[in-house]
């Protein structure tokens, strides 16, 4: 273990883990039990305000980061994305599960430091979770990034599926991770990604609110999200909602009220949309109690059968659905680690926790898997669990003792440069 490295040995200096997705950067210290905070993984970017009061209670406020060279405001986190503004577009920085635009990413870092952390860069080792399917080129700008510009002592870069499998205290495992852009599948074997068996879908949970706003405007229910509403009445079920719109500023843009409206639709989905253990039956599913559900308007009524038809989607599309994904990813492993991979299928991802997801992932892959198999699902029962499934594995993993000696230190890194992400995190 080189000088540098002497650092890390210790509890003194707590290690940072980033986990970074498409709904959400996750972000907190190694050995707590949960992330100190979860940043939407959105910036609004809009002009700079003629009011200079205004300038300075923002600048105060350090949610925005301006940069001298160009007019244009950064509105970091839930609090200042979900006021409604003029002329503010919500932009994104993941695009396919990794970092795409860097100057929206390094904002979201700024203001994770600054009002999350609370404490300088350079004083935190950092581990931060990648997906199975990144290319060097984005590992490579990530380490230059973290060394370069936050001058922090070491890091680590791990996929988010070998930590998801760290979580559930697995080194081997198929992890089954469906979050808001895609399910994918991927095989862990002894704590490395069997990287020419990874499977993904573009069916996740946006793809669900998709088909939720399409349902609910073809029932011709007004989908006024909260921010237009200033006030309502009550109304009986199925009434028409009475209630008094808000006075909004001019020019909201279409990307931020699309932003507002996708909140209203996932609430809506993790409330009722539910998976059958079997493919969708309208008998069955017409015999289950219906839930009730009241959006901001006031408008409220019960839901049946079609909570469960919505979301079968996740499941019937063949070859998309999450059992098949499952299953090929298996099946494109080696014939020996097969059996180890059946016997510990790791679900993990935001998505996963709609009602009956695990269950239906259970029957689904044991009709596809051979006659002799024992198939073992691993999915936590608390939704903070399921949702951060990376983050923990990488608060796990950076509190061990004997990974202290892993980290790719400052030293290493003004020895040998980037390249040294390649060679030290697999």
């Amino acid at each position: 273990m080189s000088a540098g490295n002497m650092l890390y040995g210790g509890d003194e200096i707590g290690a940072l883990v980033f986990d970074p997705g498409h709904h959400s950067l996750r972000v907190g210290y190694a050995q707590e039990d949960t992330p100190k905070a979860e940043i939407p993984s959105v910036v609004g970017v809009g002009p700079q305000s003629p009011d200079t009061n205004m300038d300075l209670e923002t600048k105060s406020d350090n949610n925005i980061t301006q940069n001298n060279t160009d007019s244009q405001k950064y509105y970091v986190d839930t609090t200042y994305i979900n006021v409604p503004r003029s002329n503010m577009e919500i932009q994104t920085y993941m695009k396919d599960g990794m970092i795409d635009n860097w100057d929206l990413f390094e904002k979201v870092i700024d203001y994770a430091y600054a009002k999350v952390i609370q404490s300088e860069p350079e004083y935190h080792p950092v581990l931060f979770s990648e997906a199975s399917w990144n290319v060097r080129n984005n590992r490579e700008k990530l380490t230059e990034l973290m060394f370069e510009k936050y001058n922090v002592p070491a890091f680590f870069l791990v996929k988010n599926a070998v930590l998801a499998a760290f979580a559930s205290g697995r080194a081997t495992a198929l992890v089954v991770d469906s979050g808001a852009t895609h399910t994918s599948a991927v095989p862990v074997h002894e704590g490395y990604v069997l990287s020419q068996a990874v499977v993904k879908s573009p069916l996740g949970g946006d793809y669900l609110s998709m088909q939720c706003r399409q349902h609910l405007e073809k029932g011709g229910i007004d989908l006024s999200p909260a921010y237009n509403i200033a006030s309502k009445d009550v109304v009986k079920e199925r009434d028409a909602p009475r209630f008094t719109t808000r006075k909004l500023p001019e020019n909201l843009t279409q990307s931020w009220q699309n932003y507002m409206m996708k909140s209203l639709l996932q609430d809506f989905q993790m409330n009722i949309l539910q998976v059958l253990e079997n493919p969708f039956d309208e008998r069955v599913a017409s015999q289950i109690p219906m839930v009730h559900y009241e959006f901001p308007n006031g408008y409220h009524q019960e839901f049946g059968s079609e909570r469960f038809k919505l979301a079968e989607s996740l499941f019937d599309h063949a070859p998309l659905g999450a059992g098949q994904l499952a299953s090929t990813s298996v099946g494109m492993c080696d014939a020996d680690v097969r059996l180890s991979l059946y016997g510990s299928v790791v679900v993990t991802g935001g998505n996963t926790l709609l009602q009956g997801f695990p269950e239906r992932l259970n029957r689904d892959l044991q009709l596809r898997a051979p006659s002799n198999t024992r198939l073992k699902m691993i999915s936590a029962n608390g939704s903070v669990e399921r949702r951060f499934g990376a983050w923990i594995g990488g608060s796990i993993l950076a509190s061990i003792g004997t990974f202290q000696q892993m980290w790719i230190s400052s030293q290493e890194y003004e020895e040998s440069g980037k390249s040294q992400v390649e060679r030290k995190c697999p």
